[in-house]
């Protein structure tokens, strides 16, 4: 948990001290100007500065939520970590939201509607489901491993 919340505040810490970089790739995405031309979804596109910035902030914000969860997670298991089984697994609750926030953000954000809604899966350029689906699936599989039943340990 520790690695993940590290890596999200990364992600965040990124996006938020280099801003114009990945607004790009937020306003070509959502503006579909890298679709194929006789896509008939083009209706869909978002030209507005402010909404594409208003986006970019949503997306900022999100990533800085899962990664603040997280951490605290990580905190209160590593707190726990000599408590109860039944302890120890209530004290996986914030680390859990921020990985469910993570989901939602990158499965639901990017995967879903950035994919599909707004046709990235089109771009050879401005293409981010590969990295995306990269944080799903690490993400899961952090969420799959917490879910996990703790059992009391044998002495």
């Amino acid at each position: 948990m520790a690695t993940i919340a590290l890596w999200l505040a990364l992600v965040a810490f990124g996006n938020i001290t280099d801003y114009g970089s990945n607004l790009v790739f937020v306003q070509h995405v959502l503006a579909m100007d890298s679709i194929f031309p006789d896509a008939t979804i083009h209706y869909r596109a978002i030209h507005a500065p402010l909404l594409q910035h208003a986006a970019y902030v949503l997306i900022i914000a999100t990533e800085t939520l899962a990664a603040v969860l997280c951490g605290l997670g990580t905190w209160r298991l590593w707190r726990a970590r000599r408590s109860p089984a039944a302890q120890f697994h209530r004290a996986k609750r914030l680390a859990v939201a921020g990985l469910g926030v993570g989901v939602l953000l990158w499965l639901g954000g990017f995967m879903a509607i950035g994919g599909e809604w707004f046709g990235m899966w089109m771009s050879s350029q401005w293409n981010g489901l590969d990295s995306a689906f990269r944080f799903v699936a690490v993400l899961l599989l952090a969420l799959v491993c917490l879910g996990q039943r703790d059992d009391e340990l044998d002495d």
